[in-house]
């Protein structure tokens, strides 16, 4: 009989039913992936429109763009510069009467404007060397990067005509065009590496194709069925096109890590010579739980997104939690209901020159905890010393929104975007005054507007060319403004400050009547980044008290789970540091092939502490699970803990290694902010499955003893959820039966 037979702890009777059950199990869950996908199919998902998403006043502006009933319409920009030419000789000015021609004979443009019409000065750069035609490009349906292709053509063909002068074009729709490209092609590049780079390291784990395919096949049902299921949540919000890319990264990284778990404990509970459904019930009454307390701490720091006050942060969330949840499911029933099925077959398509141990310890990892357990003052000062000296970079850190101004500079439009850039500061990239005036066209309205110009311009922190539409209805109008610096740093922070308390106060602010508020790049930025100062305690509160209360009930004991958030705390900090060093301050640029902006994406401090924190409980949970069933089963607590790492060393290292690799991926897109959160995420894995879990982890447990299992006597009440102790196995013949 098995040890774990009678165990009525909820993972095991679930493996057990799986095991006994396999076909309906199998064939339930891709049953469910399959309704999953038509779901998704059916229903269609609603996506977040990204100009409804803001915070603060830039939230309140786009309401008021809203209001004006305005055709959707992109702004577009043709830049024309000679060195030799002025804007007023007549070749610099029929250059620019070619491109007016060329542009105005495409569909969906209008409102052309150019230097050569009465009040055109203003898109003449100072040195008379640069000048912009300016239009609209009709965004209708979203079909801006569609049409722009025959203007960008049209643009190219005037370059032609005219090789003396520099004629190229650059605006939102042209810009968004290149982005959508070269983001796509980065996602598609990375998503392919990242599964054979998966595979990979799990071939080299298990040593066979079988046993390396069975966390591929739970990590991507997985995902597949929570893409399909994230439509019907759809219906009720609209999700972000983000939570797909945060859908399959968490979902991969969690449904290996817990289908490696568990195989790692079958395969150890078959090399030990237990039969092959005793395996499987231990393996299901002991990995299977800490799964299970994984998943719902994992659930739980992911949950603290929906206090990020943002649409985006809420639909990212119900994406993460949802895929979580089916990979803990998939690993509780499907998991074990296939490795009973495939029973020793699990070995098949063995790999050569790939070795493994049968008593499932790591040697590397085995020595190093040997040596922190006879050193563990001096292992915990050092480490938490390293740990602390890392973090302290993050005190400097400073955060902007990221733009389409972040894309690599070889790309020949952002080339020109920093032309127009040097012509014209601010230009490309303006701020944008939404005024609700009832009448936009009454005579007060009119003055103040006009007085507004001119006391932007007066700042010396805005310039020309400032430009004023008027809604169809008649009640809105909105005046662009280019500010002073590159759109997300400090100059042009002061400069947007400036619009808000003291030009926009002065000038149409005090017409009676009148609403005013400032959108566009830098007011996103600095309003999101407001946002994101303001929730981030409460996300981190919520956090920090819901996973310590779920370790506490878990382990009952107060100690474990208060140094588990301080570990944890400890690998955020230090992943906060080395990122702030690495994209703040420069280090490594050469070496990574990107150019420091000088600031952290807003949102990613937010988004990183959820996810870290939650990623790095599952090495814990997976570690002290082996150390209190050891515990629990007679030996002492230095024993256990070095039983519990050495165990589960060579597993966890597995496990961070699949994520650091995966995530390495995104350093190599071209996007500032994925490149950040690759490397955050990355550092952050390597370091919590290293210096914090083989170091810190055993040395702190050391030096605390019997205290670490202390829980004071008005919290008895908590549920005891101790692991079973294993009988030791029958001697059985399980020939060439290995660890994994």
């Amino acid at each position: 009989m098995s040890p774990f037979e009678n165990s009525t702890n909820l993972t095991a009777r679930l493996g057990r039913w799986s095991a006994r059950h396999r076909k309906t199990a199998i064939f339930g869950w891709l049953a469910f992936v399959v309704a999953a996908v038509a779901v998704g199919a059916t229903l269609g998902t609603q996506r977040l429109d990204p100009d409804t998403v803001g915070a603060g006043e830039s939230q309140r502006a786009q309401e008021i763009v809203q209001a004006g009933a305005f055709a959707d319409s992109a702004d577009e920009s043709v830049f024309v510069a000679s060195e030799s030419h002025t804007a007023a000789d007549p070749e610099f000015r029929a250059v620019l009467a070619d491109v007016v021609r060329a542009v105005s004979a495409q569909e969906g443009v209008s409102d052309v404007r150019s230097p050569l019409e009465a009040g055109g000065a203003a898109l003449v750069a100072k040195d008379r060397h640069a000048a912009l035609v300016q239009f609209e490009l009709s965004d209708a349906d979203e079909q801006a990067t569609t049409l722009v292709e025959p203007v960008l053509q049209a643009v190219a063909g005037v370059q032609e005509r005219h090789p003396a002068f520099r004629v190229e074009q650059f605006g939102a729709a042209s810009g968004q065009r290149v982005f959508e490209e070269t983001v796509g092609e980065d996602f598609t590049r990375a998503e392919y590496t990242a599964l054979p780079v998966t595979l990979g390291v799990l071939l080299v784990v298990f040593g066979a194709l079988v046993a390396a395919g069975i966390p591929m096949l739970v990590g991507l049902t997985a995902v597949v069925a929570a893409i399909g299921l994230l439509s019907v949540p759809s219906q009720l919000f609209a999700i972000h096109e983000g939570a797909n890319v945060v859908v399959l990264l968490i979902g991969l990284a969690v449904g290996v890590d817990y289908s490696l778990f568990y195989l790692k404990r079958e395969r150890e509970e078959r090399a030990a010579g237990r039969g092959s459904e005793a395996a499987l019930e231990a393996a299901a009454a002991t990995s299977g739980r800490a799964i299970l307390v994984s998943g719902l701490t994992v659930i739980a720091a992911l949950a603290g997104m929906f206090l990020g006050g943002s649409a985006i942060w809420t639909s990212v969330a119900v994406g993460a939690i949802l895929v979580v949840a089916i990979a803990v499911a998939g690993s509780l029933t499907v998991l074990p209901a296939t490795l009973g099925w495939l029973g020793d077959r699990v070995e098949r398509g063995r790999v050569p020159l790939v070795s493994r141990r049968r008593d499932g310890d790591s040697r590397i990892w085995g020595g190093i905890v040997d040596r922190v357990l006879r050193r563990p003052p001096v292992s915990a000062v050092l480490a938490s010393g390293l740990l602390v000296l890392l973090a302290v970079p993050a005190l400097g850190m400073k955060t902007a929104e990221s733009s389409i101004a972040d894309l690599p500079r070889s790309l020949p439009i952002m080339q020109t975007y920093d032309r127009i850039q040097e012509s014209f500061p601010g230009g490309p990239l303006p701020a944008v005054v939404a005024i609700d005036a009832g009448d936009a066209a009454a005579p007060a309205v009119r003055d103040g507007i006009a007085r507004l110009r001119a006391e932007a311009v007066a700042t010396g922190l805005m310039a020309e060319p400032i430009t004023v539409q008027s809604s169809p209805n008649g009640r809105v109008a909105l005046v662009s403004i280019p500010l002073a610096g590159t759109g997300t740093d400090e100059t042009s922070a002061r400069a947007l400050e400036a619009l808000r308390e003291e030009v926009i106060p002065a000038t149409v602010g005090s017409v009676a009547g009148v609403e005013a508020a400032v959108t566009g790049q830098t007011a996103v930025s600095e309003d999101f980044r407001a946002l994101m100062a303001e929730r981030m305690p409460l996300v981190m509160g919520f956090v920090l008290v819901l996973a310590f209360a779920l370790l506490l009930t878990a382990f009952r004991s107060v100690v474990i789970a208060a140094k588990a958030v301080l570990l944890n705390l400890l690998s955020v900090g230090a992943a906060y540091g080395l990122i702030v060093a690495v994209f703040q301050w420069g280090w490594g640029e050469s070496l990574l092939g990107f150019e420091s902006t000088g600031a952290i994406v807003s949102g990613l401090p937010l988004f990183l502490f959820v996810v870290l924190f939650g990623l790095s409980m599952d090495y814990h949970v997976f570690i002290l699970s082996r150390v209190r069933e050891a515990y629990d089963g007679g030996r002492s607590t230095e024993e256990a803990v070095a039983h519990g790492i050495k165990t589960t060393a060579g597993i966890v290292s597995a496990a961070a290694f699949v994520m650091v690799a995966v995530f390495a991926i995104f350093l190599t897109v071209s996007t500032v902010d994925m490149k950040q959160f690759g490397f955050g995420l990355a550092v952050a894995i390597l370091i919590d499955a290293t210096i914090v879990r083989a170091v810190l982890l055993p040395a702190t447990m050391k030096l605390l003893g019997d205290w670490n299992w202390y829980l004071p006597s008005w919290l008895q009440w908590l549920p005891r959820l101790e692991h079973e102790r294993p009988a030791e196995p029958h001697p059985e013949s399980q020939p060439e039966i290995l660890a994994a």
